[in-house]
């Protein structure tokens, strides 16, 4: 369940000011840290005045969208809230993007899909307490009570006396009224709605299609010089020599410089920058330029180390015990079958079509940034720390990301356009190549299991043991390569071991979309369809069955509460399975479906895919049935129903084709050619339906990824009787016949 929004207090409240002119500023105190289920840390100070809604006296009626887009949807979806309590006509309404100001609009994040659960409610108050005072001034005006006015696209009405008058026209009056409480303001009844669940096409569509400056590649600023930077192929090492008085001498440029950087990948890692002209000689210039790296102890590391590393923690015992319920022993001993697999996904690289890139200036010790960050808070941390300034010295421009899926999260391609313009002293555009996105990222971790299960004669799972092989330092894990110990099916299950053991790692690690379940969905729904197989059950019934075990075993046993709501999950996977028509049909050889669900980011969500396997191993995917469960509320259609698709086509692409392979410390791929992305000629259909529960409403942009990737999977075993244990399918020879 989502997290329920806490209750206003005398901290929320709106601020209002008017605007020169004639209009008025709208914005609350509303404290969206608070109600935000990562426990962010509450902002200094109070909110400013201005933070959300603009309304001038000619009625243009502005709406600025909090957070950063990268293609969720965010920049839409989040106005249309305040637009429906407001209650204007959504083509009355222009949306901007706000600043990075935490103080003024509270968490401003694009990760782990919560911009729906942390803003539903605040903003959709932030918009009715400014449609209430709207009435209170035409009411105030006509000397009438305020009950007897009404709203309707940004007009208020007086059906009594006929009287009506556009917000523009109340707008001044408007901005001198007292502000209500926002835990007092009345909101609409959902039948009511005329913009939230209506298909608004995107904010920035139009911009999208005619080529439209809008994204960080796009941005120029006065005097702005372009960058390139240099960074060793070995993550972390440090410059030993490099030619940048020869580069400096090249056409077009004005400046090459070694930056010394840290050992923290995160941050400014070592490397050279050159500044050109134009972008063009800044890249030209790189290919002359001549750098020795020195040594570091990362070049040891590599894909191949990685995996003989966990063959020989699987030799043994783990390093620790993350979970131990029941006696996975007896459980052994008394079952009427056993089933041992061990599984493994490698590393993969976020990919987004837009490469890192930032655009900096320095003066008077300021500095203004314009960013494509999914985190611009954190980025403003980063420069602060790195370049010894203070944060409220630093302004950041949101701009649009062609694509974040968690890579934007990061901010080195900041912190580096920040240093670089500073040591330049002019402002610079930094920009990264195709070459570098892939060889310098933050990685989703590679990850190995050894599984081990038993079922009893009635078709139970009675046993689930997991040694985990990943990495950290035996205290923290890398950057999302650790596991819930609580995922989905161990606390439906009796007995229990889930072990863990750590190696070191020098390569940097993040979230990609869908953290840790678009990996732990492959590996569990995979293994809970061998153990189908091994008690003669049908995959679906089989997990129907599995969702009915929750508590069935005694709180005194230490088995924490289960974070799944069975019911949620038993919901979606009958909803597919009815649409998908599951066991209706008999599949010759070479034709499979295949199932798999997944509870992440507060989204329920089961899949199924029909594959088509031809006899030499030629995968076609022949369709995709999605169900899904968000809570009682799809606010833009047409927004959810791109996220839901987009998330199933990146997992399918995971699944079949990719991976970052690391040799002598360094990605081995390095552009789309030997990383590929799903080709246009590959996508199947993908049909999706929502289950509407009584639930708030949750986020979109990642719980639909993680259930493909084992439906596929669990599909291709249907169709050719070969267990997928390892990804990317390009790994395996699946012909048959």
């Amino acid at each position: 369940m989502s997290t329920p929004m806490r209750p206003f207090d005398r901290r929320d409240f709106l601020r209002v000011s008017a605007l020169a002119g004639g209009g008025m500023l709208l914005g609350t105190l509303v404290d969206f840290s608070r109600v935000d289920v990562l426990g962010a840390a509450e902002p200094a100070g109070e909110f400013e005045p201005n933070a959300f809604i603009r309304i001038s006296s000619a009625g243009v009626i502005t709406i600025l969208a909090k957070n950063p887009e990268v293609g969720q949807g965010v920049r839409t979806m989040l106005p249309m809230l305040v637009a429906e309590e407001l209650d204007v006509a959504w083509q009355q309404v222009t949306v901007e993007q706000a600043m990075s100001d935490e103080t003024k609009y509270g968490r401003q994040v694009a990760g782990g899909s919560t911009s729906t659960p942390t803003n539903w409610e605040p903003l959709r108050r932030a918009g009715a307490a400014g449609r209430q005072m709207l009435i209170a001034a035409a009411a105030a005006t006509w000397n009438v009570p305020a009950g007897e006015c009404s709203t309707e696209a940004g007009v208020v009405h007086h059906r009594t006396s006929r009287r009506r008058a556009t917000y523009g026209e109340l707008a001044a009056k408007a901005a001198t009224m007292p502000a209500p409480a926002l835990n007092t303001v009345p909101l609409k009844d959902p039948k009511d709605f005329k913009i939230i669940g209506k298909s608004i096409p995107g904010v920035d569509n139009l911009k999208i299609v005619t080529g439209k400056p809008l994204f960080g590649i796009d941005v120029t600023v006065p005097g702005m010089r372009y960058a390139v930077f240099e960074k060793s192929p070995v993550f972390g090492a440090k410059v030993a020599s490099a030619n940048v008085d020869e580069v400096k001498g090249l056409p077009g440029v004005q400046q090459a410089f070694v930056v010394e950087g840290s050992s923290n990948l995160s941050g400014l890692v070592p490397g050279v920058a050159i500044v050109a002209d134009s972008w063009w000689a800044a890249r030209s210039a790189r290919r002359r330029l001549r750098v020795t790296w020195e040594q570091h102890a990362t070049a040891q590391q590599s894909s191949a180390g990685f995996q003989a590393k966990a063959k020989e923690f699987f030799a043994g015992a783990p390093q620790s015990v993350a979970r131990r319920d029941g006696d996975v022993a007896a459980a052994y001993a008394g079952a009427a079958k056993v089933v041992a697999a061990e599984y493994e996904y490698p590393f993969l690289a976020h990919a987004p079509l837009e490469p890192q890139n930032c655009t900096a200036r320095f003066a008077d010790g300021k500095m203004e940034i314009w960013a494509p960050t999914q985190a611009p808070q954190g980025g403003r941390q980063l420069v602060a720390q790195t370049l010894g300034l203070k944060p409220e010295d630093i302004s950041i421009h949101i701009v649009r990301g062609g694509g974040g899926f968690g890579r934007r999260l990061a901010n080195d391609y900041m912190v580096e356009a920040a240093w670089i313009a500073r040591q330049a002293g002019v402002p610079v555009k930094l920009v990264w190549t195709r070459e570098d996105d892939m060889q310098h990222d933050f990685y989703r971790p590679s990850g190995y299991h050894k599984l081990k299960g038993a079922v009893d004669a009635n078709g139970r799972i009675t046993a689930w043991e997991n040694h985990f092989a990943t990495f950290g330092d035996g205290q923290r894990f890398a950057q999302a390569a650790s596991i819930s110990p609580n995922e989905f099916p161990i606390s439906f299950i009796p007995n229990v071991l889930f072990g863990v053991s750590q190696m070191p790692l020098g390569v940097p690690t993040g979230f990609l979309r869908a953290p840790t379940s678009n990996a732990i969905a492959f590996v569990y729904q995979s293994f809970i369809d061998e153990l189908a197989l091994a008690a003669g059950r049908d995959p679906l019934q089989f997990r129907l069955d599995l969702l009915s075990q929750v508590g069935a075993v005694p709180a005194s046993q230490g088995n924490p509460a289960s974070p799944v709501d069975a019911a949620r999950m038993r919901g979606v996977l009958e909803l597919v399975a009815e649409k998908a028509g599951w066991g209706k049909r008999t599949l010759p050889k070479g034709q499979g479906m295949g199932i798999g669900m997944h509870f992440s980011h507060r989204g329920y969500f089961a899949e199924v895919v029909e594959v088509n396997v031809s006899p030499r191993g030629e995968v076609k995917i022949v369709k995709v049935w999605v169900a899904g469960d968000v809570g009682s509320q799809i606010i833009n259609p047409s927004g959810a129903m791109a996220q839901v698709q987009g998330s199933v086509l990146d997992g399918i692409a995971e699944a079949m084709k990719q991976e970052i392979t690391i040799e002598g410390g360094k990605a081995v791929q390095s552009n789309f050619d030997d990383f590929e992305l799903l080709r246009i000629t590959e996508v199947p259909p993908v049909e999706v339906h929502f289950r509407t529960t009584e639930f708030p409403p949750t986020g979109m942009g990642e719980p639909a990824l993680p259930p493909v990737i084992p439906a596929l999977t669990n599909a291709i075993f249907q169709a050719t009787g070969k267990r997928i244990r390892s990804l990317p399918l390009a790994r395996h020879d699946l012909s048959w016949g």
